[in-house]
């Protein structure tokens, strides 16, 4: 992960996330209208048409698939649920690097997050 300079906090900080993964998913989604990026929970998010789809925390991908998929996207190697908290968030999942090494498995994993809020009303 990089590091910023903060006078705050007196000398270097590492970053909540990981700018190379943050790269990735922005590169997946540039040219698709409606998806907007946004720091949240000490991380990035992207939200479509207002709703949230996923994000990067750390070197996590987390990803909002929805009450209805959970298990199946649990059940994928490289999954858990997603609890930063202690308080785990129903329909989502956090994802380890090996789950997306590969292009097409964050696009897939990613996608999912698109295809669940994409279908939520916008805010």
């Amino acid at each position: 992960m990089a590091a910023y300079y903060n006078v705050w906090a007196g000398g270097l900080v590492e970053m909540a996330y990981d700018q190379g993964l943050a790269e990735r998913v922005r590169e997946l989604f540039a040219d698709r209208p409606g998806i907007v990026e946004k720091k949240m929970f000490g991380g990035l998010c992207w939200l479509i048409n207002g709703n949230m789809a996923g994000g990067v925390y750390k070197e996590f991908l987390i990803v909002r698939v929805g009450p209805d998929k959970e298990a199946a996207a649990l059940a994928q190697p490289h999954a858990r649920r997603f609890d930063i908290t202690g308080r785990p968030m129903k329909g989502w999942v956090m994802v380890s690097s090996e789950g997306y090494e590969e292009d097409e498995d964050l696009a897939r994993w990613f996608g999912m997050g698109i295809d669940f809020a994409g279908d939520l009303p916008p805010k």
